[in-house]
């Protein structure tokens, strides 16, 4: 019997804004953990998108709306060069996260710009997005949706962690998928490392000088998200009105709010994960050793890391993941993680030159 693979290319933008990530993969369609990464890539935004993504959670509605099409263009442009440079033949469908805009799920909102329609027109590809509306429309969270990936392709793992813009956490409890944001990691401390100059602390060194502001610690962990049970999530907003305004209370020295900030990351996920658990950290937060090594010592876990190309890209690679469960009619989206009525296969799937929805 032949075995046949799916050709797709993920992509994901994540609330750091480091840029966006690309992945070129192929699925065996009847044996998911026989997957490979062929290609990979990272594009920065121009500071001129920086800004624009920066601002656009006060957008109106109707320059949200130009703001869809606009990016959409881009990423088209983004694949047509990842494609290029590649020089890549087979593409089965693209799937895309787009960039989240607003994220409020008690409301019932969540936002992910990146038109579908406008990606496929200019792609010439089928387009699976829109990952997030229908799973807020059935009462859950709209996040975070990487568990399904981490349940069926990263299983023998105790727990899969990721350190990105926010820290979130998938593991597996009484044959049920359970999984959450646990606290903001690099949405926080790249803010405030910017006003120094910087993109990002490089190995955490400025935050390993810094000292530990032991009130705005408590005051850190004492917020009343971490009290909440499961399921739950992070948005820039949260951060917005109640992280910012706490740290710019207490706390001027950056390198202090740096170092305590990664002494309320690393608590905060020792507070998860069992001891001498075997866990998956991915995420640009991983290269951050100082934070990590705090993790290590706080959690007495046995951490590991994955390969480079798996702690960039496990999330553009999951959503491509998300595409093909769309295509196929399955389920990638699991009501005990997000809290909706129901599971269910989530996502939009637009085609080339048809302007409805599929």
């Amino acid at each position: 019997m032949n075995t046949v693979y799916d050709f797709s290319i993920g992509l994901m933008s994540g609330t750091s804004l480091d840029g966006l990530d690309l992945v070129y993969v192929k699925f065996n369609i009847d044996d998911y953990q026989d997957f490979e990464i062929i290609h990979t890539d990272t594009i920065p935004y121009s500071e001129k998108w920086k800004t624009i993504l920066q601002k656009s959670i006060d957008f109106s509605a109707s320059e949200l709306t130009t703001l869809d099409l606009e990016y959409g263009q881009l990423l088209a442009e983004r694949v047509f060069e990842f494609v290029e440079k590649y020089a890549i033949t087979k593409i089965d469908f693209i799937a895309s996260h787009g960039h989240t805009v607003l994220h409020q799920p008690e409301k019932g909102t969540t936002l992910q710009i990146g038109n579908g329609q406008v990606l496929a027109n200019k792609t010439k590809h089928k387009v699976v997005c829109d990952f997030r509306t229908q799973d807020v429309a059935l009462g859950g969270q709209g996040a975070p949706l990487v568990p399904i990936g981490d349940a069926l392709l990263f299983s023998e793992y105790d727990y899969c962690i990721n350190l990105g813009g926010f820290s979130n956490v998938s593991y597996q409890k009484n044959e049920e998928r359970i999984a959450f944001d646990i606290c903001p990691v690099n949405i926080v401390m790249n803010f405030y490392v910017s006003q120094l100059g910087y993109d990002y602390d490089e190995d955490g060194s400025l935050a390993s000088k810094g000292g530990i502001n032991e009130l705005l610690l408590d005051k850190l962990n004492d917020l009343s998200f971490y009290k909440k049970k499961h399921p739950k999530s992070l948005g820039l907003e949260w951060v917005q009105q109640e992280v910012f305004p706490l740290i710019d209370e207490m706390e001027a020295e950056v390198p202090n709010i740096l170092r305590t900030f990664v002494e309320h990351v690393a608590f905060q996920i020792s507070n998860i994960v069992e001891q001498n658990a075997v866990i998956l950290f991915t995420g640009g937060g991983v290269f951050n050793s100082f934070l990590m090594s705090r993790i290590e010592i706080l959690s007495s876990g046995k951490t590991l890391k994955a390969t480079n190309e798996m702690i960039n890209y496990k999330e553009a690679l999951v959503f491509a993941f998300l595409g093909l469960l769309k295509i196929k009619n399955e389920i990638n989206c699991l009501k005990s993680v997000t809290g909706a009525s129901k599971n269910h296969s989530s996502g939009v799937v637009f085609y080339p030159s048809f302007f409805e929805r599929k």
